[in-house]
């Protein structure tokens, strides 16, 4: 075919000629560490405001009975409703993997999150099939890959102008996971793709609210019900990717084609340039400045009480995403690098606990903020977008200067961590849920053998109390 022609096509006929084994065994192990990571993650997120809003909602709605589960609590509802709330969950700390790009003009693969919509689709779909590991592992990886490849080729402005690509491309990650499960044929895979980029939306200007999770939930949903309107034989248009009305020209203004056509599986987004685990409940813009914050405090024995002045310098497309420099709760705090940094200079360490309503109130925290200078540094902007690098100068009382630089951040793939480091994380957000210690701990190695669970509800059973 010609370069971008039949492009919807190409994409669904590898949603469905992709079998488990073409899966890399190092590619299989890479999810489940996302996959572990979100399930902490919705448990977590269980217990956030959000969390008892999303249930109010699904109750308000009359949803009773169902196939699918609502982690971390009794509810079981329909497919559509419980990939809501589970990506609602997953995504309410901003603690949730990120795509890394490839093009230096991408703005970091456009900062999609590429398991909030993926997963909550591939558990509730294949909870309601009665799938195997394997089945669900592959649906969520054919999610991941299509969500992070029509990422990369969408036009930069995409992000630049105020999309939330998590919200935009998640929807397609979502459909492509449940249309999998479901056994649709490729038309059908294409029609679904349709449907969902009907459904796609979300706006920036919401990041440091309750809407940012809303939408990883509602990109979720909507995949679902794509792929589910698609089964019933509902029509769509079968050119959504590549016509001159369809996604890539209306929500960017056009796209690279070269970076979708062939490049499915190929290799595979995991595997090149690979997802980061993030190690903070905050914007993934500021953990390369807090990865080397912390190095610099250990090395360095820096005291709070010692600071004058930090200068953080980054590129100019990071203070566009980290645009509370005055954070006046913990959702905000989560989008400011003045916060980030603040905390891990009085506290030495920035997980769940910090990021609260009450941490962001303290006097000492908002005394630390009005000594750091966010600002757009020329040698970060030169490094290209490619990367997040952040260059930090600290001032302190005896005179001296304390200086470091990061391009990336702990979890990342130059940086990894570990599938102990990724089960640490899901312990302390299943404490922070008041999750059962030896059910989180039988979740822990189910995940790890998740290509053996004989059927996704043995695992799902685990998840609600």
């Amino acid at each position: 075919m010609a370069a971008g022609t039949d492009l919807t096509k190409h994409v669904a006929d590898f949603i469905c000629r992709t079998e488990p084994s073409d899966l890399p065994s190092s590619v299989v192990e890479l999810g489940k560490k996302s996959i572990l990571d979100g399930i902490g993650l919705a448990l977590s997120g269980s217990i956030a405001a959000s969390g008892e809003l999303v249930r109010r909602h699904l109750a308000d709605l009359g949803l009773k009975e169902g196939a699918a589960t609502v982690i971390g609590s009794p509810f079981k509802v329909v497919p559509r409703f419980a990939a809501f709330a589970n990506g609602v969950g997953i995504h309410a700390d901003d603690y949730d993997d990120t795509q890394l790009a490839v093009a230096k003009d991408r703005v970091y693969g456009l900062l999609t999150h590429p398991t909030a919509p993926a997963l909550p689709a591939a558990l509730a779909m294949g909870e309601a099939m009665n799938a195997d590991g394997r089945s669900v592992m592959l649906a969520y990886h054919l999610g991941v890959e299509v969500e992070c490849k029509i990422a990369e080729a969408i036009n930069p402005r995409h992000y630049q102008t105020g999309f939330h690509a998590t919200a935009t491309c998640g929807t397609f990650a979502a459909a492509a996971a449940s249309a999998r499960l479901m056994g649709l044929d490729r038309n059908a895979t294409a029609r679904a793709l349709s449907i969902a980029g009907s459904q796609s939306a979300g706006l920036r200007e919401n990041f440091g609210t309750m809407t940012k999770p809303f939408h990883a939930g509602r990109s979720s949903e909507s995949g679902v019900a794509a792929a589910q309107f698609a089964g019933y034989g509902w029509t769509a248009a079968d050119t959504i990717l590549e016509a001159p009305r369809g996604f890539f020209m209306a929500a960017g203004g056009g796209y690279d084609v070269t970076a979708i056509e062939g490049k499915l599986g190929a290799p595979w987004t995991f595997a090149e340039p690979g997802i980061s685990i993030k190690p903070h409940p905050s914007g993934s813009l500021t953990h390369p400045g807090m990865t080397e914050m912390l190095r610099l405090i250990g090395q360095h024995s820096i005291r709070a009480a010692d600071v004058v002045r930090v200068r953080v310098g980054t590129n100019h497309n990071m203070p566009n995403a980290l645009i509370h420099h005055r954070p006046k709760n913990e959702l905000q705090a989560k989008f400011s690098m003045e916060f980030c940094m603040a905390i891990l200079l009085l506290d030495g360490k920035a997980g769940l606990p910090e990021f609260t309503d009450e941490v962001v109130e303290r006097a000492d925290v908002r005394a630390m903020i009005e000594k750091i200078d966010f600002v757009v540094d020329d040698e970060a902007e030169k490094a290209g977008y490619d990367k997040m690098t952040t260059i930090i100068d600290i001032d302190l009382a005896d005179g001296r200067r304390i200086s470091g630089r990061a391009d990336f951040g702990k979890g990342s793939p130059s940086n990894p961590m570990s599938f102990e480091e990724v089960a640490a994380k899901f312990h302390e957000c299943a404490d922070y849920a008041k999750f059962d210690r030896s059910k989180a701990d039988a979740v822990v190695a189910m995940v790890a053998d998740f290509e053996r669970l004989k059927s996704i509800d043995t695992l799902m059973a685990l998840l609600r109390p």
